[in-house]
């Protein structure tokens, strides 16, 4: 059972808490009562998807060749811990609890275009790394991260609550999206070496370890830039989110300090952590306010 915990990539799931807690509170104070079991269903969504798709990664990846020196976490097909069809199986079972969540929500709310949009984002973690041409070996991975969990995922856990889409929801969404393509910057980071001598030619392996480690500066930047705007135009509460930046100085020199390879794991660990706290405070402020 460890093996499978460690192969689901714990450290990766703030990327799926966050949108929910920040949607979920944009929602408050707009007409209605929070459903707290909707909240709790988009949380499951969130986070079946985010297991989804780093099972769905281990399999491509590993029946590919790409793992077979990476540096990075724990693979379970790469490392022959599980079969590969067992690891694809796992994939797609947290892709059926996301599904059968999300499928509840358009149901209750009768947002029927909310089933394209879901089959969307089932498509989107697929192939990521699946099929003939993975649009993750295409540099795209970061897009699909802002916009997933952090656009569909914000917005969509407030939509759930109030009904309609809000500026507030949309607005809040950018940051939590920037610090997600964070979070995949420095893990793409680790393996620019092992990643372009296997062919995935992500935005980190196209832009190169020096642009890429400035690139993750200016996402931190930017996520500090977009919080304080959420707070001039909403509630000046939002600015408590700005406390969840200081444990970012430790992964932020070591990122602009040259580190790679292997010293870049706490640094992921260090980021989905920022992640995490500048959410949840964000997502405080909004309640408050």
């Amino acid at each position: 059972m460890n093996r499978w915990i460690t192969g689901a990539r714990p450290r990766t799931l703030p990327a799926a808490v966050v949108p929910v807690a920040v949607g979920a509170a944009a929602a408050i104070g707009e007409p209605g009562d929070i459903v707290w079991w909707r909240v709790v269903a988009a949380l499951v969504v969130s986070l079946a998807l985010q297991v989804g798709v780093n099972y769905a990664n281990d399999y491509s990846d590993g029946v590919r060749g790409t793992d077979d020196d990476r540096v990075g976490p724990f693979r379970l097909t790469a490392s022959r811990a599980a079969a590969p069809g067992q690891v694809r199986r796992a994939a797609f079972a947290s892709f059926g609890v996301a599904a059968l969540a999300g499928l509840a929500l358009v149901l209750i709310t009768q947002a029927w275009w909310l089933l394209l949009v879901g089959i969307t984002c089932l498509l989107a973690a697929w192939f990521y790394t699946g099929g003939g041409s993975p649009y993750g070996y295409r540099g795209l991975g970061e897009l699909s991260v802002f916009v997933f969990f952090g656009l569909v995922a914000v917005t969509g856990t407030a939509f759930v609550q109030t009904e309609q889409l809000t500026l507030l929801a949309l607005v809040c969404s950018v940051p939590v999206g920037v610090l997600a393509v964070a979070l995949l910057v420095v893990n793409n980071l680790r393996d620019v070496p092992t990643d372009a001598v296997a062919g995935k030619r992500t935005l980190a392996v196209r832009l190169g370890a020096r642009r890429t480690r400035r690139l993750y500066a200016l996402l931190m930047a930017a996520a500090v830039v977009l919080v304080v705007t959420v707070a001039v135009g909403w509630t000046e509460w939002a600015l408590v989110a700005l406390a969840g930046f200081f444990p970012a100085a430790v992964p932020l020199g070591a990122v602009l300090g040259g580190a790679e390879g292997r010293d870049l794991i706490p640094v992921l660990r260090d980021t989905g952590r920022t992640q995490l706290l500048v959410g949840l405070l964000l997502g405080l402020g909004l309640a408050l306010g």
